[in-house]
């Protein structure tokens, strides 16, 4: 028999997140029981208070942490040990779906179709990958002579600080978790203060599925308190962070500052996905330009905010990508059918409307949106917006707004196209959109991108790494080579005497 829908409104309703930290096993309040009150932007309802954790709260967790580390608890079990804790985890992931998707869509706005059919998945995807990864690992017998032997291995890096966003809270948490415990590490999370209670669920979760206390602590609070102490602490070993490429300087100072611990950002994108007139299905090619970016509302590092469209076929492309923008009209989140839900809080929205205001004073041609939406439902709503006539100098064409606000930019030729697609500070992602193999080709290698699609944009596996180029950041997410982030190679020689003992 078919379950009857749930009544999200409802469900929103009973809803009593914690917002305490979890530290060594426990929920704990803050060690000055400070919090503060984190409200919906969804339309404005209090979801509840959070515990405000700064540096006393980060060193107990890191101490926590540590200890985990160093009497072995999680890093001495054998991988299989270890695979099974983290299958268990994934699977509670799952089993708790509804839950985990309510909660990401009344803290960040997201809907809540999308929280259930890509954000719970692709968590529990991303866990229990890493948990059948971890035991199919092999190091390495170096060829040397044969008076030695070189064993090459990688062993885990200690404690681990990951800082992650609040337009993924789940997915760019699992990217950092899941390799992490995988090779053996103990963990500090810092959510964004702006969607912290997911978080907070999974590391309920996984102590649910065995992971020993210590090994996965989360302390909630603001970039500048909580972040900054995970970022300066001396015993931590390595930062983990995804956020805007302004803080990932920071972590980069934070590093320099301390102990020079090992700093992997995943940061900003301004991707460019770039339409030749050899394109066969134009009409795919614009409803894929038009889904990639106003998916989750445009707060997407990745989201091709830059369509680069040849001059012959311009006209008529545009027309194609304005037709879909009705769409993405926003709705209601707690509606299973809403497409496009509301920007995370008043303080993105107004840098997104300051965004658009200005594409219009300088000079771009506004054809869609540009203005506030559902403004009596309490919450934070943008309309679709998309511009044309874009100079690549213009600040809509350079700067990322993580909103859902799209520009057309025009080329002549080939040459063209890559030097305005790579004429920005990032490099995360691009598009090439051609029947040719050849051009397809060419173009994917001349673009300075971590990743390049071609005739596609946005396809997605947890077996193939995502990162950037320039300064979209450095190290891998994802995919094996996720496992150089959280672990340090070493060589062991050992001498082999020829002579009988």
């Amino acid at each position: 028999m078919n379950r009857p829908a749930p009544d999200w409104h409802a469900r929103a309703a009973d809803l009593r997140p914690d917002g305490r930290c979890v530290i060594d096993g426990r929920r704990v309040d803050a060690a000055d029981s400070v919090c503060y009150d984190k409200s919906s932007p969804v339309d404005g309802r209090l979801l509840g208070a959070v515990a405000r954790g700064r540096a006393p709260d980060i060193d107990a967790a890191v101490h926590a942490a540590r200890t985990a580390f160093e009497d072995r608890r999680w890093a001495a079990q054998p991988p299989a040990a270890r695979k099974k804790v983290l299958q268990r985890f994934a699977e509670k992931v799952l089993a708790a779906r509804e839950e985990l998707a309510l909660l990401e869509t009344l803290d960040m706005g997201k809907p809540i179709g999308a929280a259930l059919s890509v954000d719970v998945p692709a968590t529990a995807r991303c866990i229990a990958w890493y948990a059948e990864a971890l035991d199919k690992r092999y190091d390495e017998v170096a060829p040397t002579a044969e008076t030695a032997l070189a064993l090459i291995t990688r062993e885990p890096v200690g404690v681990v600080g990951a800082i992650v966003p609040w337009n993924y809270p789940m997915i760019m948490a699992a990217w950092k978790i899941a390799p992490a415990l995988a090779m053996g590490n103990s963990l500090v999370l810092k959510p964004s203060e702006k969607s912290p209670f997911t978080a907070l669920r999974l590391a309920e979760l996984a102590l649910e599925a065995g992971l020993p206390p210590g090994v996965f602590n989360v302390v909630p609070g603001y970039g500048c308190e909580a972040g900054e102490a995970l970022a300066l602490h001396m015993d931590v070993d390595a930062i983990g962070f995804t956020g805007s490429t302004r803080t990932g300087r920071r972590m980069l100072e934070y590093a320099g500052r301390s102990n020079l611990k090992r700093v992997f950002n995943e940061l900003g994108g301004k991707s460019a996905f770039i339409v030749f007139p050899d394109c066969g299905d134009l009409a795919r090619a614009a409803a894929t330009a038009a889904g990639s970016m106003y998916f989750n509302q445009g707060e997407s590092c990745n989201a091709p905010s830059r369509v680069l469209v040849h001059a012959d076929i311009a006209e008529r492309f545009v027309e194609l990508l304005a037709a879909q923008l009705p769409r993405w009209a926003p709705g209601d989140p707690l509606q299973p059918g809403t497409t496009m839900g509301a920007i995370v809080d008043d303080v993105q929205l107004r840098t997104v409307l300051g965004y658009i205001e200005s594409g219009q004073s300088e000079g771009a041609r506004l054809l869609a949106g540009g203005r506030q939406a559902r403004p009596d439902s309490g919450g934070h709503y943008v309309e679709p917006t998309l511009f044309d006539g874009v100079d690549g100098g213009m600040r809509i064409a350079q700067e990322e707004i993580f909103g859902p606000v799209q520009a057309v930019l025009r080329f002549r030729d080939e040459t063209e196209a890559v030097r305005i697609a790579n004429a920005t500070s990032y490099g995360l992602q691009a598009s090439v959109w051609s029947d040719h193999l050849s051009r397809a080709h060419r173009v994917a290698r001349a673009l300075r991108a971590g990743t390049v699609h071609v005739n596609q944009y946005d396809e997605d596996d947890i077996t193939v790494p995502f990162g950037g180029f320039k300064q979209s950041g450095n190290g891998r997410d994802k995919s094996l080579h996720a496992f150089d982030k959280y672990t340090e190679l070493k060589t062991t020689w050992l001498r082999i005497d020829g002579a009988n003992p």
